[in-house]
């Protein structure tokens, strides 16, 4: 299969979805397909024709930093003046493939733009559609449907950039409500540092949520398919899992299967087969956990309707557990997605 892993783009996670991308494009050249790298908004100024020829165009792929890139560096460095996130070719090149591997994170990828576009011009790609993508990427959206469906999750305040932004009453957690990889979040234990955090939530976004901070341990559950994969527990030596801790080697512990009880197990796969379901998850997805210290329950923090394929993501740590490697991942996600648009 021709094979277009689209990657990059011009969300804070930028740099998190070209590493997955890399990754993605090595794995389907190891499991024979032809795979080809491109950036969503950089685009490919070559002839679409010679787009699939090429040892899939990962040469300029670098590691992921300590911080979120500069977007206006990359809008700068398309040089056409133009906003507009599909870059020179990408939907040409797209409509070629056999299907589209969405190595998207953050606003660009799991807002369902993409995904909307691709409908309209019936190209195939990987995963969830535009609705359920759409409603899981926005925190405010989500948690009202967990609300609805009884999923328990921290309560919280909804806020828009000009709007009032209610009192401190106690820690919280601060963030963007449609950001990813901690982009933007803060946990607030001190009032002095409340509208600090406020104010570097609304640098990224015009809408945030303001958040219960529930103290507790913190664990992913990967759904890959009609199977929930065992549950991981994520354990920041330093700090909470933020940006740095999440992609730089050797600064959190990542224990899979996580050490729960048997019914603990089953409760959080449950939980996440339950807000995935809920969500409208399709193929993959991710859902995030704290295990509450003050009542022994699980609340849903979010969901992620495009995870993370890095050499440091949770989802295939998950999936090894089970007995499914990286390149084997790439090609059931590739496999259930074409059986979802048949």
């Amino acid at each position: 299969m021709n094979i277009v892993v689209l990657a990059g783009g011009i969300s804070t996670e930028r740099d998190v979805s070209l590493t997955s991308g890399k990754n993605i494009v090595k794995a389907l050249k190891q499991a024979g397909e032809n795979a080809q790298l491109l950036d969503l908004f950089l685009g490919f100024r070559g002839s679409v024709d010679e787009f699939f020829s090429g040892d899939g165009r990962i040469d300029t792929v670098s590691a992921i930093g300590l911080v979120d890139p500069s977007i206006e560096e990359i809008k700068a460095a398309r040089g056409d003046e133009g906003d507009g996130l599909f870059g020179p070719n990408v939907l040409e090149i797209c409509k070629k493939a056999d299907i589209v591997f969405l190595g998207l994170h953050g606003e660009d990828g799991e807002n369902g733009k993409v995904q909307a576009t691709f409908d309209t011009l019936k190209i195939k790609y990987t995963g969830t559609g535009c609705l359920g993508s759409a409603m899981a990427m926005n925190k405010y959206i989500s948690k009202q449907i967990m609300n609805a469906n009884g999923i328990k999750n921290a309560a919280y305040a909804y806020v828009k950039k000009g709007e009032p932004v209610p009192e401190c009453t106690g820690p919280c957690v601060i963030k963007p409500a449609s950001g990813g990889s901690s982009v933007g979040v803060s946990i607030v234990l001190d009032e002095a540092d409340y509208q600090k955090a406020v104010d570097f939530a609304f640098k990224y976004e015009d809408e945030i949520i303001i958040e219960q901070y529930l103290k507790g341990r913190e664990f992913s559950v990967g759904i890959l398919g009609d199977t929930v994969l065992p549950p991981i527990e994520i354990i920041p030596k330093e700090g909470f899992y933020d940006y740095a801790n999440k992609y730089q080697p050797g600064m959190t512990i990542e224990i899979c299967p996580a050490e729960l009880s048997e019914e603990e197990t089953k409760d959080v796969q449950l939980q996440t087969k339950r807000v995935c379901d809920a969500l409208g998850m399709a193929v993959y997805a991710r859902a995030d956990f704290i295990l509450n210290e003050a009542d022994g329950e699980f609340y849903c923090l979010e969901v992620n309707s495009l995870p993370g394929m890095t050499d440091m993501s949770l989802l295939p740590q998950e999936a090894k557990a089970i007995g499914i490697d990286y390149p084997d991942l790439c090609m059931k996600i590739i496999e259930l997605s074409l059986k979802k648009d048949a």
